[in-house]
């Protein structure tokens, strides 16, 4: 993370970049406002609820409930409608599709060091590269608000997250394609942003937490002996349940050609371990109510434990708004935005099509996860953490897009920062009404949730 180089003025790239302030200039990214024809947020939440899991709809209506952070989390569908009503820079990268605050985290990487990434992509398709950093302020702004700070603390954090995005893009513009490839966000660099010792310390306690979240870690909260005396999976209705008969009679089918979709040297690695059982298992709040499974695995000679995650991978919300993907198989497509966007990615990332026809991808349940809470943060752990969210979203779109080109158009200015703290506000205020609009559609029985704390 240092001083930002200037772009070379002279190169196609830096040209191609620069009239794209034509197209649409820096400053008018910071515009928002509905358009005419916008559609109804709780319908769009409803078209997406005909694709998932009856019984786990009103679940999630009841999540995205409790605050306008957590609805922006479930809501990247009505973003996307709103982005891509405005117009675009055509800088391409490939894109997260939901980059808010909470899909940055810590995993372990394959050398099993420690590193601070994006960590969420089933969203991800190629597109106009503004469009994530504005999913990122507009989550910034929103969080600050819920944290109780005000506009003017909530501006700060955005400028902060846009500096760091635009001033890392200017740097990666001016090394060559190798050096950004391998670039990382170690532990150690995690905790240098932290300059408040109090807050270091906790940073550290998190780091340390992270480290700790490991299969082995997980076995005494999501397994009990069975009946023969093994391993199975703790049941915890609605949120960990068995699977369907006709689910737990595909598992095999599946497995296999999961296994097909690794590098052979990492087959062999999984080869190693016997399946135990599957359970279905709701995770997060925009996800909930699309199938995710947990698969239990042992190794075959010492009985250790592996816990591998499998996820639908549906269309992305950015499908109707962008070029179709390349890829024909919805996990296929997250694994490769995975591994193009994410500096270093887990070892078990893999696709596979299940009943149905259903598309999924697998990936580790566990493996030194860890993520930032998000929620009473103060005014100025949540700026450092968004500058290292900004610096780190700037990194991913690095490897797959024109750095260069986007380099130039953004600036040595804060023109670009400054676009991004307006849209912020403006959309956190648009969110509050969206969420309003979804707690008015449970008040008068048009949509059910779930009741609180379920």
């Amino acid at each position: 993370m240092t001083t930002p180089s200037a772009v070379s003025p002279g190169s196609a790239a830096a040209e191609f970049g620069r009239a794209a302030r034509k197209r649409i200039s820096r400053s008018a990214l910071g515009s928002w406002r509905p358009a005419a024809e916008r559609i109804d947020p709780v319908t769009t939440l409803e078209h997406q609820a005909a694709t998932r899991v009856p019984e786990l709809v009103p679940l999630r209506y009841a999540r995205m409930a409790a605050a306008p952070f957590p609805f922006l989390r479930g809501a990247p569908a009505i973003m996307a409608a709103d982005l891509a009503a405005s117009p675009n820079t055509g800088l391409t990268v490939q894109l997260c599709g939901d980059a808010h605050l909470s899909n940055f985290g810590l995993f372990a990487s394959p050398e099993r060091s420690l590193v601070f990434d994006l960590n969420d992509f089933d969203e991800t398709l190629p597109g106009p590269f503004e469009w994530d950093v504005k999913r990122l302020a507009a989550s910034i702004a929103v969080a600050a608000r819920a944290n109780g700070r005000p506009d003017v603390d909530a501006e700060q954090a955005v400028l902060a997250a846009a500096r760091g995005y635009r001033e890392a893009m200017l740097r990666f513009a001016a090394l060559d394609g190798m050096t950004v490839w391998y670039e990382q966000i170690n532990a150690d660099a995690v905790a240098d942003v932290v300059h408040n010792p109090k807050r270091r310390k906790g940073v550290e306690r998190t780091l340390a937490a992270a480290r700790a979240r490991t299969s082995l870690q997980a076995l005494g909260k999501l397994t009990e002996p069975g009946a023969d005396g093994g391993l199975r999976i703790r049941q915890r209705p609605p949120l960990l349940t068995p699977l369907e008969p006709e689910e737990a009679g595909a598992v095999s089918s599946v497995f296999a050609a999961y296994r097909r979709s690794l590098p052979e040297e990492r087959r062999i690695l999984l080869d190693r371990h016997r399946l135990v059982e599957a359970a279905r298992k709701v995770v997060g709040v925009g996800s909930v109510g699309t199938r995710c499974f947990i698969a239990l695995l042992v190794d075959r000679d010492t009985s250790g434990p592996l816990f591998l995650q499998v996820k639908e991978a549906q269309e992305s919300v950015l499908r109707p708004h962008l070029a179709p993907s390349q890829f024909r198989h919805q996990g296929h497509r997250v694994v490769h935005g995975q591994r193009l966007m994410q500096a270093a990615s887990d070892i078990f990332l893999g696709w596979a099509s299940g009943p149905e026809g259903r598309h999924y991808y697998w990936r580790q349940l566990r493996d030194m996860k860890g993520s930032a809470v998000i929620e009473d943060m103060s005014f100025a752990a949540l700026t450092e953490y968004a500058t290292l969210c900004g610096y780190s979203l700037a990194r991913a779109h690095a490897r797959s897009g024109d750095r260069v080109a986007i380099a130039a158009y953004l600036g040595t200015g804060d023109a670009f920062d400054r676009a991004m703290a307006a849209f912020a506000i403006a959309y956190a205020d648009q969110t509050l009404d969206d969420h309003k609009a979804l707690l008015a559609a449970i008040e008068t029985g048009r949509i059910v949730a779930a009741e609180p704390g379920a």
